[in-house]
C-alpha cells in the first residue's frame, strides 16, 4: 500500500506541468505581467472582429483584419529581431510596449466616439501588429538569458500554457459582455480592459535586468546594426538550417489553411444564435491548449521531438475540420479543444527547437522570424477562411481547409525529412554568419 500511494505522487509529477522556472525572480515577474496583459488582449481579439461584423455584415471584412495585421507582423517581426540582436532586448520591449498601449487607446476613444468606420479598424490593427512584432521578437528571444538552457523547454511551455489559459477565460468574458451589453456599450468595455490590464507587461519590462547583446564568441566587437543587412544574416542562418526552416513551414501550412479564427462571429450568430457562442468559439481553442499545457510533463521527455511536431500539426487540421462539420455548440467547442491541445505540444516543440538550436546572437532575429510565422500564419489564415467562406460557406471553409493543411504537411516531411530525424539534444548549428 506504502509502494503504491508513494508511485502516485511520482506519475502525477511526470505528467504535471514543470513550475521551476517560476523559482527565477526575473522570469516570474515576465511570466506573471505577461499572462495578465494576454488576458487582457482577448477582450480586443474578441471585440475588433466582432465591431468589423457588426460595421459591415461580411467575415470577408473580418478576414481582412488579418491582412491588416500580417503586413506590419512582416516588416516589423524581421526589423524587431535583428534590433533584439544589436540592442538592449530590455528597451526594445519598453518602445514595442509604448506603441501597444497607443493602439489600445485608441481602439477605445474610436468606439467611446462612435466613428463606425471600418478602414480605422484596419489601421489601428496594423499599428497594435507593429508594437506586437518588436515586442514579441524581443520578449522570446530573452527567455534562454533568463532561465538555464535546462529549463527553456518548461519555460517556454508555462509561457503558453498561461497565455492559452488568458485565451480561454478572456474571451469567455467577454462573450458574456457582448451577452450583457449592447455590442455599442460593450465594445468601450473590452477595449478599455485591455488597455488597463497592459500595465501589468510593462511593470514586469520594468522591472527586467538589462539584457544587452553577448559578446560575439568570434572575438568580433564590431557593433550589431539593426538593419537590413542584419535581417539577411539571419535570414541566410535560416537557409542553411533544415530542421527549422521546416518546422516554420510546417506551421505556416497549419496556420494558413486551417486557422477557422475569421469564421467564429458568423458561425455564432447563424449557427448558434449569438449571444456568448461567440466567447465559447474563441475560447475552444484555447480551452484544448491549456488543459495539454497542465498535463505537459510528458512533453519535456519526447527525443523524437521533430516526429511529434509533425503528429501534432496533423492532428490539428484534421481536429479542424471535424469541427466544422458539427452542428451542435458542444461539439464544435470539444473538437476545436482538441485542435488546441495539438497546438499546445506543436508550438512548445518548435519554440524550444528554436531557443536551443540557435546561438544567441541570432535568436533575436529567428525569433523575428518566428513571431511572423506564429502571428502572422494565423492572420494570413484569417484572410483565407474569410475569402472562402465569402464564396464557399463556413462549413466548406473549415472542413476544406483542416484536410488540405493535414495532407500538405505529410508532403512537406516526405520531401523535406530533416525535421523527421532531429532527436531533442541534437547538436545546434554552427554560425555560418
Amino acid at each position: 500500500m506504502t509502494a503504491i500511494k508513494e508511485t502516485r505522487p511520482r506519475e502525477a509529477r511526470r505528467w504535471a506541468i514543470d513550475l521551476r522556472p517560476l523559482r527565477v525572480p526575473a522570469f516570474r515577474r515576465i511570466w506573471l505581467g505577461g499572462g495578465i496583459a494576454m488576458l487582457g488582449f482577448q477582450f480586443t481579439a474578441v471585440a475588433v472582429p466582432v465591431e468589423m461584423y457588426d460595421l459591415t455584415r461580411d467575415s470577408f471584412w473580418v478576414g481582412l483584419l488579418g491582412v491588416a495585421a500580417f503586413l506590419p507582423l512582416l516588416v516589423f517581426g524581421l526589423w524587431g529581431g535583428a534590433a533584439a540582436d544589436a540592442r538592449d532586448r530590455r528597451a526594445v520591449l519598453l518602445v514595442s510596449q509604448a506603441v501597444l498601449w497607443a493602439s489600445m487607446l485608441a481602439l477605445l476613444l474610436q468606439s467611446l466616439l462612435k466613428v463606425g468606420s471600418p478602414v480605422l479598424l484596419l489601421v489601428l490593427v496594423a499599428l497594435q501588429s507593429v508594437g506586437f512584432a518588436v515586442s514579441g521578437a524581443a520578449r522570446t528571444a530573452s527567455l534562454p538569458r533568463l532561465v538555464p538552457a535546462e529549463l527553456v523547454p518548461a519555460a517556454t511551455t508555462l509561457n503558453y500554457t498561461t497565455y492559452t489559459a488568458a485565451s480561454v477565460f478572456g474571451p469567455l468574458l467577454a462573450g458574456l459582455i457582448f451577452a450583457v451589453w449592447r455590442t455599442e456599450a460593450a465594445l468601450p468595455i473590452a477595449y478599455g480592459l485591455d488597455a488597463l490590464f497592459f500595465t501589468a507587461a510593462v511593470w514586469a519590462t520594468v522591472r527586467m535586468p538589462a539584457l544587452p547583446p553577448e559578446p560575439d564568441p568570434d572575438g568580433d566587437d564590431t557593433p550589431r546594426r539593426a538593419g537590413l543587412a542584419s535581417v539577411v544574416d539571419g535570414l541566410r542562418y535560416l537557409g542553411t538550417t533544415p530542421v527549422l526552416l521546416s518546422s516554420f513551414a510546417i506551421d505556416l501550412i497549419a496556420m494558413i489553411l486551417a486557422m477557422p479564427r475569421a469564421l467564429f462571429p458568423e458561425i455564432a450568430e447563424n449557427r448558434f444564435g449569438g449571444g456568448a457562442a461567440v466567447g465559447w468559439l474563441y475560447s475552444a481553442i484555447a480551452i484544448g491548449a491549456m488543459v495539454g499545457g497542465l498535463t505537459s510533463g510528458w512533453i519535456g521527455r519526447i527525443r523524437r521531438q521533430g516526429r511529434a511536431l509533425v503528429i501534432a500539426v496533423v492532428g490539428w487540421g484534421l481536429a479542424v475540420a471535424a469541427a466544422g462539420l458539427a452542428r451542435q455548440l458542444w461539439l464544435m467547442v470539444a473538437l476545436l479543444a482538441v485542435a488546441g491541445a495539438a497546438d499546445l505540444v506543436s508550438a512548445v516543440l518548435r519554440q524550444s527547437m528554436l531557443l536551443v538550436y540557435a546561438p544567441d546572437r541570432m535568436r533575436g532575429r529567428l525569433q523575428g522570424v518566428n513571431t511572423v510565422v506564429v502571428a502572422g500564419g494565423p492572420r494570413l489564415g484569417d484572410l483565407r477562411a474569410g475569402a472562402m467562406a465569402a464564396g464557399l460557406g463556413t462549413s466548406v471553409a473549415m472542413v476544406a481547409g483542416g484536410l488540405a493543411s493535414a495532407v500538405l504537411a505529410v508532403l512537406l516531411v516526405a520531401v523535406f525529412p530533416a525535421l523527421l530525424r532531429y532527436r531533442a539534444g541534437a547538436a545546434a548549428e554552427p554560425d555560418r554568419t
